[in-house]
């Protein structure tokens, strides 16, 4: 089989459409996009965290930027007139589970009527040919069992968050079949594992949490030490969302759900990540707890990749002893005063030369 990689030629002078690209991930693919040669519009709120990676890597400078809310249904279909997109990758969300519980309407909201607003707009747009929605791996009703997730498992969420996702995915679904695929439009819906990576700054994730404490020279503290998830480097499941846009284009038949992770037997434990974080960093103090503090939040979670691998030609290039390697270098380098852009665009530029 042959390994797919992102094609700078596909890519040359396309005009793309991302939403969600003050955000963390949305950020590094707004960056990426832009050295592929894309053309790129942004379509997001204005960054929520301080510091973050849009204004520190300077990503307005690399894109036609726009804030607005895409609950907002008539200001973001103006937007997308305007920019008459070739492929689309939305990404606009709120991501954050312990939030959702704090703001559940909230959540509905903007991961559920903001999916159906993104593909509202792309009614009747013949410019447009791949749309990538991407959610999260968190859509399957979890069973707390030890098989890995398949994308024709049954869909669900306990939390405001996962079942805003899981929801949003029947919304993909019911445009993709009643108005979109006629209109020789591609959907595809990405479901990625947890993500790390340099310039992430939220707040209730294991990373940013763990680099917050550590630069203060606080003891970290862990509520959930042996809760298993598909941990990956940002620029694995983002590589994937750039094959499937190509590979939607070439061929609309491949539209459909599609999970991105690390191998499912690499699905590891959260005191895995920060073990191998403390090496990485060089030091740092924990606190582990047993479990139960907080809402519910799934303890086992792993996803089965074969059908990404199989059919988009897509594999997993790090591992996760580097991948944490490579977030915390860029933590402490940014921390040290390097240029944020220099420092994806350098990871950007490895993570290419592995192929």
């Amino acid at each position: 089989m042959t390994i797919a990689h992102p094609d700078s030629n596909f890519w040359h002078g396309k005009r793309v459409l991302l939403t969600g690209h003050t955000g963390f991930k949305g950020g590094w693919l707004a960056l990426w996009l832009h050295r592929l040669g894309a053309l790129v519009t942004g379509i997001s709120l204005p960054p929520i965290t301080s510091p973050n990676l849009f204004d520190l890597a300077k990503v307005n400078e690399l894109s036609d930027s726009h804030f607005c809310d895409v609950r907002n249904i008539e200001e973001l279909t103006t937007l997308f007139r305007s920019a008459q997109p070739e492929v689309v990758f939305h990404l606009a969300a709120q991501p954050l589970v312990r939030h959702s519980y704090q703001k559940p309407v909230e959540t509905f909201n903007t991961n559920v009527l903001g999916t159906a607003n993104v593909l509202d707009a792309l009614r009747g747009m013949r410019c447009v040919r791949a749309v990538v929605m991407v959610t999260t791996d968190k859509v399957y009703r979890n069973k707390e069992w030890l098989w890995p997730y398949r994308e024709d498992d049954m869909l669900g969420g306990q939390d405001p968050y996962s079942a805003s996702k899981a929801a949003s995915e029947i919304v993909i679904e019911s445009y993709r079949d009643s108005f979109l695929a006629e209109q020789g439009v591609a959907v595809a819906s990405a479901r990625a594992g947890n993500v790390i990576g340099g310039g992430d700054w939220s707040a209730d994730r294991l990373i940013p949490d763990t680099v917050r404490s550590w630069q203060k020279s606080e003891t970290l503290k862990i509520r959930r030490p042996n809760a298993i998830r598909p941990w990956q480097h940002v620029l694995e499941p983002l590589a994937g969302y750039l094959i499937l846009a190509e590979q939607l284009w070439r061929n609309a038949s491949l539209a459909g759900a599609y999970n991105f992770g690390p191998p499912s037997q690499e699905a590891s434990t959260v005191r895995d990540v920060i073990e191998l974080a403390q090496a990485a960093f060089g030091n740092g103090t924990v606190q582990y707890g047993d479990g139960c503090e907080g809402p519910h939040e799934a303890g086992s979670l792993a996803l089965e990749i074969s059908k990404a691998k199989q059919t988009l030609g897509i594999e997993p290039r790090l591992s996760l002893t580097k991948a944490i390697q490579l977030t915390m270098t860029w933590y402490r380098s940014q921390n040290s005063g390097l240029d944020a852009r220099k420092l994806c665009e350098n990871d950007i530029a490895t993570y290419e030369a592995s192929y």
